[in-house]
């Protein structure tokens, strides 16, 4: 037992104004459990600070507590949103003149009560709500593009573990929010934080407007934009999971309209969703044993590629056997893949102006693409999707079409079908890739060596260093500012960008292109003989992120060089002993 604190700290006041608002039977019982036994090192840890709200809306551990997802918290950021939304210059209502939102799910545990309960406070506050009720998350900001909605709410938190959850907010152009709309949604919640109203019956009551058909919409939307009608070739056989998710329903309809159900054979264990995620340690396609469960289904089928999306299906990875061999392609395999057909296929000679985007520490090789094909305009942002469609919807309005945008982290936009990352629309497109691979001869990994033959091979060795505080971060990235170095091992530094402290050494005015933020550590570096690489501070978990890329003429010293990199960086800069900083 905790010593007991003086009366007047914080803490007991926070639980004591915890019990006066939460309606949650589960999560009163336990902050008085706590205050009973007077845990007050837990209280602290569940009630303060309160979680933030930031550019990727709401994410954390479901349990009770203003630091944590549950059903106050969701109420409260639900009613600031909606405050916001309703004052926002910004704000357009629709055809009846009043403002509305979209709100969707996926399955995980409390999903679809958080959603419901939000879908309260939003018919509470004059909001007119569509409900899609179960989705994968790109169908929101798809309805919302459709509907002509204000913003919209998925209730999801992706691919993070089962104990988590999250609350994703698009904005009324269907992109996620920036700057300065995240900032005014969390002032707009501080102020708004007494409950109105807590409601999870808006739904079954009739007070929403289901939009019950636009899947089918949907998947007309994603089949028309590839052009998959009228082309030639033959797909061969794949295996397809949903990771246990809510991909499997609106997959099987888009194979259905493409006719490829004869052809896909399903992980029948993780089809259905499933909260517990009980086959996989982390339901997320790119971790280490997650696509087991499929490499054994496209054995016994005699499969040689297999397809997956994560949980909500924003995600989509690809594995191929490669001999006998297995090979999953990293993200950015998979981006430089759909790039080039997207290039090859969808940039026709009719005088129109073309832009493909990828993120900062996405491969330098889409960027190769543009400056050798002469085709089409590359753009880089920051990292996420959030700075990714709302530059693609800024590169449209200047006359450019913004066909394709992707990021390393397994994540691929199709700006024809939404303006984020779509795991379904990604699956589509590659399968109408395979398409016409398959016609040439080629598989995806074939294609990929030709690509490099092409335009040079680029290899990247990523790794992160687990940090014990947010200060010892920011204090080891000072110490990096503070020695300038010049070289990293025996290479010279090129280029120097800062994106925190806001200089460029590529720039006439050393004043960088990108958003500076001086709440975020992030900087970029290009070396000579080919290598370049951005280490920066996650936003989301205690870790320094090391992105490094090598070109050369051969995959070998390409690899060779980014691995070389990598571990001088690591040893150079952060020195993990003396900062106490713990290897991946």
């Amino acid at each position: 037992m905790d010593p007991p604190p003086d009366k007047s700290l914080p803490i007991l006041d926070l639980a004591e104004q915890w019990l006066s608002q939460d309606r949650d039977p589960t999560t009163r019982q336990q902050i008085a459990s706590l205050l009973a036994k007077e845990d007050y090192s837990k209280l602290a840890l569940l009630l303060n600070p309160r979680i933030a709200f930031g550019t990727a809306g709401l994410r954390a551990r479901m349990s009770a507590g203003y630091a944590r997802m549950n059903c106050l918290t969701v109420l409260q950021a639900s009613q600031g949103l909606a405050a916001y939304l309703l004052s926002s210059s910004t704000s357009q209502a629709g055809p009846s003149g009043q403002l509305s939102i979209v709100v969707g799910h996926d399955a995980r545990h409390n999903s679809a009560r958080f959603a419901r309960l939000a879908a309260g406070a939003f018919v509470a506050k004059g909001l007119k709500v569509f409900w899609l009720g179960q989705c994968h998350t790109p169908l929101v900001p798809y309805a919302v593009g459709r509907q002509g909605a204000g913003a919209g709410v998925m209730v999801t938190a992706s691919h993070n573990p089962k104990d988590d959850n999250g609350y994703k907010v698009y904005w009324g152009n269907g992109c996620q929010i920036i700057p300065p709309v995240d900032r005014g949604i969390a002032e707009s919640i501080d102020a708004n934080l007494e409950v109105e109203v807590w409601d999870e019956g808006v739904v079954e009551a009739g007070k929403v407007e289901r939009l019950e058909g636009l899947q089918g919409e949907y998947v007309e939307k994603v089949v028309g934009a590839v052009k998959w009608d009228g082309g030639e070739g033959e797909v061969p056989g794949f295996t397809y999971t949903a990771m246990h998710g809510v991909g499997m329903e609106v997959v099987e309809k888009v194979l259905a309209r493409m006719g490829l159900r004869n052809k896909v054979h399903v992980v029948k264990s993780q089809a259905q969703p499933d909260p517990e995620f009980p086959t996989v340690k982390f339901p997320n396609p790119e971790e280490k044993g997650a696509l087991d469960e499929a490499i054994r289904t496209a054995t016994e089928a005699g499969d040689r590629l297999i397809v997956a999306n994560d949980p909500d299906a924003d995600r989509f990875a690809v594995a191929e056997l490669v001999g006998e061999k297995w090979t999953q392609l990293t993200g950015n395999q998979l981006g430089v893949l759909l790039g080039a057909y997207v290039l090859e296929s969808m940039v026709t000679q009719n005088g129109d102006k073309y832009a493909m985007l990828a993120s900062a520490v996405s491969s330098r090789m889409l960027a190769k693409m543009a400056e050798v094909s002469g085709k089409f305009r590359f753009e880089e942002t920051l990292t996420g999707f959030k700075w990714l469609g709302n530059k693609a919807q800024d590169l449209n309005k200047q006359g450019y079409k913004a066909l394709y945008a992707y990021e390393e982290a397994i994540g691929f936009m199709l700006s024809d079908v939404v303006y984020d990352k779509d795991g379904v629309a990604a699956l589509v497109l590659f399968l109408t890739a395979v398409r016409k691979w398959q016609a040439e001869g080629l598989t995806p990994w074939t294609k990929l060596q030709q690509l490099y033959e092409t335009y040079g091979h680029f290899a990247e060795a990523n790794t992160y260093l687990v940090s014990p505080s947010p200060d010892t971060t920011r204090a080891v990235f000072q110490a990096v500012r503070s020695a300038r170095p010049k070289t990293v091992g025996n290479r010279k530094i090129l280029r120097w960008r800062d994106l925190t402290e806001g200089h460029d050494t590529a720039t006439s005015d050393n004043i960088p292109t990108l958003p500076v933020d001086k709440s975020a550590q992030m900087i970029t570096c290009e070396l000579e003989r080919g290598v370049v690489f951005t280490v920066r501070g996650s936003g989301t978990e205690p870790k320094i992120k090391l992105y490094v890329e090598g070109t050369a003429s051969s995959a070998e010293d390409a690899r060779a060089a980014a691995h070389e990199v990598c571990q001088q960086l690591i040893q150079e800069w952060f020195k993990p002993e003396v900062n106490n900083l713990r290897l991946a």
